[in-house]
């Protein structure tokens, strides 16, 4: 299983807003692409994919940009691959009329075990341990 890079964006634009939430703050394209070096162009498409599943919302104006739709805890990395990917993991086999029964069950076990790692990772997480990694660097 290979994500793409788009994937690895979304999610890096999903965490910066994460950080973004407590203070609803506003956060711009142009901000968020210069802190991660991503296009902005490809960006703004990568915010419209998180915008249609619920997962951003996008202000218009002088002081707009995105901003989480729900807390970061109600977001997970598995919504995020899902908004991108439509699917966490996925295999032409598991649609295989021919694919041996071992060999499907085993797919199928591997794609409900990746979705649940994938699920099991929420944003609230992320930032709370990237905030106990610069507290402790501090000390």
């Amino acid at each position: 299983m290979k994500l793409s890079v788009k994937s690895d964006y979304a999610a890096r634009a999903v965490l910066e807003l994460s950080r973004a939430h407590p203070g609803g703050e506003v956060v711009r394209v142009e901000d968020l692409a210069r802190l991660h070096g991503i296009p902005p162009n490809y960006l703004v498409q990568i915010l419209i994919a998180l915008k249609a599943r619920g997962l951003v919302k996008s202000v218009r104006g002088k002081d707009g940009g995105y901003l989480l739709a729900r807390p970061p805890a109600q977001i997970s990395l598995g919504d995020v691959l899902r908004s991108i990917h439509g699917a966490v993991f996925d295999t032409p086999a598991l649609e295989d009329g021919n694919c041996p029964r071992e060999l499907h069950r085993a797919w199928k076990g591997l794609r409900t075990a990746v979705e649940s790692a994938a699920d099991a990772v929420n944003f609230q997480q992320l930032v709370e341990e990237g905030a106990e990694k610069e507290r402790m660097f501090y000390i």
